[in-house]
């Protein structure tokens, strides 16, 4: 059940008579983490019905028993009181649904976000488990054939990529030459994309393969994505084609699901070999506010457990992630609303409903690409903290008790 938290709207009760102070041990203790967990909701339930004043006395609280620089929990209460403070400051500019600009400074930054984005992929197996898992499956569905075609959507820096040409490599001899590969990355930023691209065709090079790369730009609106994508693609004949959506079905979701629905549309008629995807397990795209609010602390909870566990105290790379990765996409799930919100994850079974009435089917993921994942784990993730569940024929990787991520192949 979610937390109750009782307050007076009476502005001259002295607020040391409320109850907006930690918890005082009693003959049951309750661990700090479960206090501040009780916290938080209460404050986000404050929030949900209005009750600004009181909500900023519990935020002053919250705040002083947080830090960047503490322990998991110190520093996941931090970001989450960060993001409700953003959320309040909204509600006194009503006209502001997006966030201040002083918070997307950091990130705004592209080599520091870029900087960020690599740390992630090395400090968490969440990115390269999602990479691994889907290029297996295209490898898998792209056996034997002489052009493949990707579509990448959400390309970043390309970091996916160069183990599957390396996997291409490998199985090429004189009798089974290598194809030819064509990747159509998509993102908002040309620059990125371009020297993106110059770094996968050098690498390709170095591995004998005949490569091309064709930048697609978004536009800064993914939902406009299925009205220029058919005539913007370039599908040879001969072409196999393969779509990758890792980490990117979610930005199309707004209110509904008609944008997103749009795109598999789209996406269907342009008859992949496969689709794969992976998505984040949590329901952050909860219309009512504290259920959203609820789910994304125990996802991150989980996830700062995660690397509270497996990274040095001390470690600067932890505190980036954690502030300007995390913190980015916690205050876009606590603070934006509308439009301006971009991170609706959505659980796997809304994933296989839209997918399923858009015309896909599932592909069981093979043996092959679980034995990879449990050995991506095992060498570079030596936690027994971390979780590997097969479900409904995909994979899904969690922490403890707390399912995280999920990878699925359609077709």
């Amino acid at each position: 059940m979610l937390g109750s938290f009782s307050s007076s709207h009476e502005e001259e009760d002295d607020p040391s008579d409320l109850q907006y102070q930690i918890p005082q041990p009693s003959r049951a203790f309750i661990p700090p983490a479960i206090q501040m967990r009780q916290l938080l909701i209460s404050c986000a339930e404050l929030v949900s019905q209005s009750d600004f004043s009181a909500a900023r006395r519990l935020l002053s609280i919250l705040s002083s028993n947080s830090s960047p620089f503490g322990d998991s929990t110190e520093r996941l209460v931090h970001q989450f009181s960060t993001a409700l403070s953003l959320r309040l400051s909204r509600y006194a500019a009503p006209n502001s649904g997006a966030m201040p600009a002083s918070v997307n400074t950091a990130a705004a930054d592209s080599e520091t976000f870029r900087s960020t984005y690599l740390s992630l992929n090395q400090i968490t197996p969440f990115i390269r488990f999602s990479q691994l898992t889907a290029n297996q499956a295209i490898l898998e569905a792209i056996e034997g054939e002489r052009a493949i075609h990707i579509l990448d959507f959400d390309t970043m820096h390309g970091v996916q990529w160069p183990p599957l040409m390396q996997a291409i490599a490998e199985r090429c001899d004189d009798l089974h030459p290598p194809p030819m590969i064509r990747i159509t990355g998509t993102g908002e930023d040309l620059g990125i994309l371009q020297r993106t691209g110059d770094r996968l065709l050098k690498f390709a090079q170095s591995l004998g393969l005949k490569f091309q790369f064709h930048p697609l730009l978004l536009h800064n609106d993914p939902t406009s994505v299925p009205l220029y994508l058919p005539s913007a693609l370039q599908l040879l004949p001969d072409e196999t084609l393969a779509v990758n959506c890792v980490l990117y079905l979610h930005r199309l979701l707004k209110d509904d699901s008609c944008d997103l629905r749009l795109f598999l549309h789209k996406i269907k008629s342009l008859e992949p070999k496969v689709v794969t995807i992976a998505e984040k397990e949590a329901n952050h795209n909860h219309p009512l506010f504290l259920q959203r609010f609820v789910e994304a602390l125990d996802h991150y909870t989980a996830v700062f457990d995660s690397l509270e566990a497996t990274l040095p105290p001390n470690s600067g790379e932890r505190l980036a992630v954690e502030r300007i990765w995390f913190g980015r996409e916690i205050i876009d799930i606590v603070s934006a609303e509308g439009d301006n919100r971009r991170e609706r994850h959505e659980r796997f079974e809304s994933w296989e409903v839209m997918l399923r009435s858009s015309g896909f089917s599932n592909v069981p993921l093979s043996p092959f690409a679980l034995s990879q994942a449990k050995l991506l784990l095992r060498l570079h993730y030596p936690s027994e903290g971390y979780r590997l569940q097969i479900i409904n024929d995909s994979f899904f990787l969690g922490w403890q008790n707390q399912t995280l991520f999920s990878v699925s192949s359609w077709h």
